[in-house]
């Protein structure tokens, strides 16, 4: 059969798989340059596009389990992916078909089957705990109605990170290997992000909105500062981390076969300006729960909007003069935008006030951070003096111990210092720890 204009021999039947190749050409237009990567593009999307269906039932799921206040299968299924992606990646490395065209089909039929698991693991807590959903023909009650109505700014609001991701993407397709550095960059910082702040805002947002139904506007408030207090005690370090020894991260990590030190530098370069952002994408999930238990989703969409918009006006301004690394500096600007904004018509409207405690702890943090930082430095230092050059036997193993030494001296001295200070006391971790009946740990209560 004759190429078509995309570079897609057989098309799919269904609607959005036939449409796909337009959608690549406009989520990567610098793709359709090279021909052979566009149809890979193409064809891997085709792949893991009905990922979106199981990841979307899964939410659905999830969201139920959460306002019945548990949260483990939701918190703990996003890690069944990472599962069958290491099993996928053994048998890549069992069949030596690393770095083919084969390697990246096998890794998207992974995403395809991780979509199920995760599904399959939502569905089986809802049924443990009698919530399990049944497919029914929709009704459209005024219930339903103020849900769409709700749900389409909160959808906009809640994913601001990811839409600006996007913009990076398209405009990073334009230099070769750009993508590639940006998304390993997300990849690292997304952790701290997933582990801190994702899960604070799930955890927040029923609590705050059973409290405002209570009339604890005092609670709302004590829960508000206990939430952006855990969430600055592990986004601080983190950041620091990811801004003094970016390279050293990426290298641990990544370097090898064909991700040299030069992609490990490009890479770090970004990831040290996602760095300065991550205090502002956890900040984000940690006020936006504020807005939404008040049934106000239209506020946050409307920062959302500014934040895309400062967003694409800074990608397109320092992508010439710094590729992509202008991009990831965009990006975290951008958060910083949406934070100010949100905390500041908070504050407006007498639902923000940041207690005394609150206010000296972000001080004694910043303090430890400010030696973890130091250590980190010298660290980095000295095994930077005797590292191996590129290429070199035993660059791998230099790497990989260089990030295990940094790790560890960073949380000693973080933690050693933070608790020292005041920063982090002995009653904060047990409470950080302690679990209420067979539920998951509610970091966010005080200790007495």
């Amino acid at each position: 059969m004759p190429r078509k204009k995309f570079g897609i021999e057989k098309p799919s039947t269904a609607p959005p798989m036939m449409a796909m190749p337009a959608l690549i050409f406009v989520l990567a237009p610098g793709f359709a340059d090279d021909p052979d990567k566009f149809d890979l593009a193409v064809l891997l999307t085709r792949i893991c596009f009905p990922y979106l269906i199981f990841v979307s039932l899964m939410a659905l799921f999830s969201g139920v389990l959460n306002a019945a206040g548990r949260f483990v299968a939701a918190a703990f299924a996003p890690t069944l992916l990472n599962v069958i992606f290491i099993l996928v990646l053994l048998a890549i490395a069992a069949q030596d078909i690393g770095g083919t065209r084969a390697a990246g089909i096998w890794l998207s039929w992974g995403v395809f089957a991780g979509g199920i698991v995760q599904l399959a693991m939502v569905v089986w807590a809802a049924r443990r705990a009698n919530l399990l959903l049944f497919p029914r023909l929709p009704q459209w009650t005024p219930g339903v109605k103020r849900l769409f109505a709700l749900m389409g700014p909160g959808i906009i609001a809640g994913g601001i990170t990811q839409i600006n991701i996007v913009v990076g993407t398209m405009i990073a397709s334009f230099m070769p290997g750009a993508v590639t550095y940006l998304y390993l960059a997300d990849r690292v910082y997304q952790l701290p992000l997933g582990i801190v702040g994702i899960a604070i805002g799930v955890v927040l947002l029923p609590d705050i909105a059973r409290r405002l139904k209570a009339g604890d506007t005092t609670g709302v408030q004590h829960q508000q500062n206990r939430a952006a207090e855990f969430a600055m005690a592990l986004t601080l370090p983190a950041a620091m981390a990811l801004i003094i020894v970016p390279q050293e991260i990426v290298s641990g990590l990544f370097e090898g076969g064909a991700f040299t030190a030069e992609d490990a530098q490009q890479t770090g370069r970004a990831l040290m300006a996602f760095g300065f952002g991550l205090p502002a994408f956890v900040l984000i999930k940690v006020l936006q729960p504020a807005y939404f238990a008040r049934e106000n989703t239209l506020t946050p969409m409307y920062y959302a909007g500014v934040s895309v918009a400062v967003n694409v006006a800074l990608s397109l301004a320092l992508f010439p003069f710094f590729q992509h690394v202008g991009i990831a500096i965009a990006t975290s600007v951008a958060g910083w935008v949406n934070v100010v904004l949100l905390a500041i018509s908070l504050r407006r409207r007498g639902e923000l006030h940041l207690d005394t405690r609150l206010r000296n702890r972000i001080g004694k943090m910043a303090l430890a951070c400010l030696a973890m930082g130091l250590v980190l430095g010298v660290v980095a230092f000295g095994f930077g003096m005797n590292a191996p050059d590129p290429g070199e036997t035993g660059r791998f193993l230099h790497n990989v111990f260089t990030l295990a030494v940094l790790v560890t001296s960073g949380i000693v001295t973080y933690g050693a210092v933070a608790y020292l200070t005041g920063a982090l006391t002995r009653d904060d971790l047990a409470t950080a720890l302690r679990r209420k009946g067979t539920e998951q740990p509610d970091p966010l209560q005080e200790a007495d």
